[in-house]
This record gives C-alpha cells, sequence and structure tokens, in this order.
C-alpha cells in the first residue's frame, strides 16, 4: 500500500516528479543514483553519480548499466529480478580516473502488475574516506572529467565549484589543450542551466562577417546568399550556456555588440531592426592576456571587465609535472577497455622521456601520445619506441648540448669531434653537422679531409 498523501500525489503533479526525483538525489550528498529499465538501460544519473564516477550525464543516459560502470565481479542483477531488493552489498567500482572506489550498494526493484521486472532504481555509497583505493582529498581531484593532483589546479577546480551554480560571466585563461572547454563544460553541468543547451564558438576559426552572422544570426536578404533567416549562436543558447573560445581574437567591430548582449541581454540579427531578448550565460576562454590585449588597442577594456568576472587560470601541464604520470595512466587505462592491446607497464626510459617532455599542447597532446603508442605499439609495455619521432628528437637535442657543453672549455679534436657526431647521428650528415656546429657543406668537407 502507498505510503503517500493525496495532498502530497497533488503537490508531486505541481513541482514534477522528475524534479522532485532530482531534488530528492541532490540532498543525497556523496551518494551516487541512478534508474534502470527492464533491460539495465540507464534511465536517470544524479548529479551524485556525475561527481562520485566521474562520468557526465550525457555519457551515462540511454547506455547500459554495464557499459558505464566497471564493477569488480560484475554487478548481478538476479538479486533484484527475483528478491526486489539488495541491502549494503559491497561493490568495487572501477572509476575512469582508473581508481576503484569500495562503494555500499542498495538497490530497489520494480515491476508491474504481472510481477514483470520493469527496472530498478540503484544506490551507491562510498565507504569511508580512508578505504583502500579510494583516492584521498589532499591527492586527487576528481570533477566531471578533470583530474589533478596539482594545487593550482585544485585550486581552478574549487573555484569552478563554487561559481557554477550563479550565472557569473567566467573567463578561463590558460594554453590550447589545457582543458579550457571542459572546464566550461563542467561549469554548464553544475549550474541551474544543466538540462539546457551547451553551445560553443571558436572565435578564430570565422572571418569577422561570417563570424557575425554565426553570433547573431541573420535575416532573410542580409546579404547576398542570405535566402533564408538563419539563428546565431546566441538565440539557439537561450536559457543554456554558450561558450566563447579564443575570445580575445574576436574582432573590435564585433566586440561592442557583444557588450551589449551581456549589458542588455539583447542583440539585433544581421539585417534586423529588432532587438532580440535572450538570457544566456556566457564563459569565455583565450590563451592570451586580455588586460595586454587592451594595452594593444585590441580589446575594448569595458568588454574585458564584463567577462573576467571570475576568472579560472589553468597551468599548462610542464608545471604540474606530478600530473603527467597520473594523466598518463589515465589515458592507458582508457585505452585498455576498448582497444586489442593492453598496456600494462611503461619501460623506465619511456617514462623519463615522458616526465622530461615540455608538452606545448598539453593534455590534449598527452592523449594524442598514448593514442599513438597503441596504434603503433604491440605488447603489454610501453616502450621508448612506441613513442612519436619528437620524443626521439629529445636524445639528440641533449647529445647537442653535451657536445657544445664539452666544446667551450678545451679545442677538441677536429676529427674526433666529426667521428663522434657521426656515430650519435647514425651517419646521417645534416643531424651530424647540426651535432657539430657546423653547416651541412663544411660538415662533408671535414667529413671527406679526415676519411671518415
Amino acid at each position: 500500500m502507498s505510503q503517500s498523501s493525496p495532498l502530497f500525489n497533488r503537490w508531486l503533479g505541481q513541482v514534477g516528479p522528475d524534479r522532485a526525483v532530482e531534488v530528492l538525489t541532490d540532498l543525497a550528498d556523496s551518494a551516487a543514483v541512478f534508474a534502470v529499465d527492464a533491460a539495465g538501460k540507464i534511465l536517470f544519473w544524479s548529479r551524485g553519480a556525475e561527481t562520485l564516477f566521474g562520468i557526465p550525464r550525457d555519457q551515462a543516459i540511454g547506455l547500459a548499466c554495464t557499459q558505464v560502470l566497471s564493477c569488480e565481479g560484475g554487478i548481478d542483477p538476479c538479486g533484484l529480478v527475483e528478491h526486489g531488493i539488495i541491502k549494503a552489498q559491497t561493490v568495487r567500482i572501477q572509476c575512469p580516473g582508473g581508481a576503484t572506489i569500495p562503494c555500499r550498494r542498495t538497490a530497489r526493484g520494480f515491476f508491474d502488475a504481472s510481477g514483470q521486472f520493469v527496472g530498478a532504481i540503484e544506490w551507491f555509497r562510498p565507504e569511508s574516506p580512508g578505504a583502500a583505493g579510494v583516492p584521498r582529498q589532499e591527492d586527487t581531484e576528481s570533477f566531471h572529467g578533470i583530474f589533478s593532483r596539482d594545487p593550482r589546479m585544485k585550486e581552478a577546480i574549487r573555484i569552478i565549484r563554487n561559481v557554477a551554480q550563479s550565472d557569473a560571466t567566467v573567463l578561463i585563461r590558460g594554453e590550447s589543450g589545457s582543458g579550457k572547454e571542459l572546464v566550461a563544460r563542467a561549469l554548464h553541468l553544475e549550474s541551474h542551466r544543466r538540462d539546457r543547451p551547451f553551445l560553443a564558438i571558436n572565435c578564430a576559426a570565422l572571418t569577422p562577417s561570417l563570424l557575425e552572422s554565426e553570433l547573431f544570426g541573420h535575416v532573410k536578404g542580409a546579404f547576398t546568399g542570405a535566402v533564408r533567416d538563419h539563428a546565431g549562436v546566441f538565440l539557439r543558447a537561450n536559457e543554456g550556456t554558450l561558450f566563447l573560445d579564443e575570445v580575445a581574437e574576436l574582432p573590435m567591430e564585433l566586440q561592442a555588440k557583444l557588450l551589449r548582449v551581456l549589458q542588455e541581454r539583447s542583440f539585433m540579427p544581421v539585417g534586423s531592426d529588432h532587438l532580440v531578448a535572450v538570457d544566456v550565460r556566457i564563459i569565455a576562454a583565450t590563451h592570451r592576456s586580455l588586460r595586454e590585449q587592451v594595452k594593444a588597442g585590441r580589446f575594448r577594456e569595458d568588454l574585458m571587465y564584463r567577462l573576467r568576472v571570475v576568472p579560472v587560470f589553468l597551468p599548462p601541464l610542464r608545471e604540474r609535472r606530478q600530473d603527467i604520470s597520473f594523466l598518463l595512466w589515465h589515458c592507458i587505462r582508457q585505452h585498455n577497455e576498448r582497444g586489442s592491446r593492453r598496456i600494462e607497464s611503461v619501460a623506465p626510459e619511456a617514462m623519463r622521456r615522458l616526465l622530461d617532455y615540455a608538452w606545448p599542447g598539453n593534455v590534449r597532446e598527452l592523449q594524442n601520445v598514448i593514442e599513438y603508442a597503441f596504434a603503433v605499439g604491440r605488447g603489454s609495455e610501453l616502450t621508448l619506441d612506441d613513442l612519436p619521432p619528437e620524443f626521439h628528437e629529445m636524445a639528440v637535442e641533449s647529445t647537442v648540448s653535451e657536445l657544445r657543453s664539452a666544446q667551450r672549455p678545451r679545442r677538441r679534436d677536429e676529427a674526433e669531434l666529426v667521428r663522434e657526431a657521426l656515430q650519435v647521428s647514425g651517419g646521417h650528415l645534416e643531424q651530424a653537422a647540426r651535432l657539430a656546429g657546423m653547416s651541412r657543406a663544411t660538415f662533408w668537407r671535414k667529413r671527406k679531409k679526415y676519411g671518415l
């Protein structure tokens, strides 16, 4: 018999059952809650599940539970089908970041009038923070696919968490590949706009005229080729979030229109004489300093202050050395799950090169390096031969430095220098000439002179 009253049922109809369930699961704090149908397909994925498992809602809804969560021993639904309930079962969940989280699983099955199983609600609560396999807060921060042990990155994540619930405009500063769009999506997923659109546009990728049309839209006949009305991203993102990547590249003539949207919450499509009102949260990103752009006369100061309400700085990967091996293994585990090759270890020399590399492309480059290694390598160990050419060039550059420093304190025998350069380069003349600090023609003459 139902324990709810007619008054409660009436109230539930007013607020909406979906909204009530969402709020109720949000109150569960650190617990993960999700619902599945009779086939085990996920129908609902709580914010607690996003936070605990590091899996966004849009990557879980519609997939089978067993596809989304990797559980040691598997999540056996038989207990639910046969008994309708599971209480405090201990399970160990393998998260995308590589950590294994011991959880207490409680689940309740549902059946139709004929007794057929139609689905269940599952509840996972992590065991004590000191449990084996659970990363301590001071060690690793995980937030919507953002993982870090670096103090500065943790501080950025803390700011992101705190500002997400507001509508404040956020400016993300970071180098290419540092995860600016990932942060923008995390802000959207944690906001009250998470069920509304999230759209992104790169301000450096389009010409000024095309960018204006893509941002604000245009009406039919506004220019040659405008054969129909076109809704820009501001209108399509209404009530949601718009991510403006590389906003420092926005042409001056469009900066005034963007400022108007931020101030007045309205804009005028190209070729139109009517204002369009919108409610959009703006998240902007750039790899440049907007203050320097303002000083150079390339960016409006008033727009900078409008965009830079909450600045978030993402440090480059080369300054987060303790994150390199952590993110490396995170990428390896992801490929292990879906590829034919499985890497269980990394050769010491390969790991040394990976740790010493400058990572100009940041996390995106690290992901590409691991994808390269899985594509070209074989076996369970990632070796130096599995890494892209730039990691082999590191050894040559190191030798260049050593050879040149050796030449400074004393005049070395020229024949010995040419011979050593040839040995190091494996007989490659252009590379050997560079090692010896000579032009290719000079090196060829010296090689001929000494009969090498």
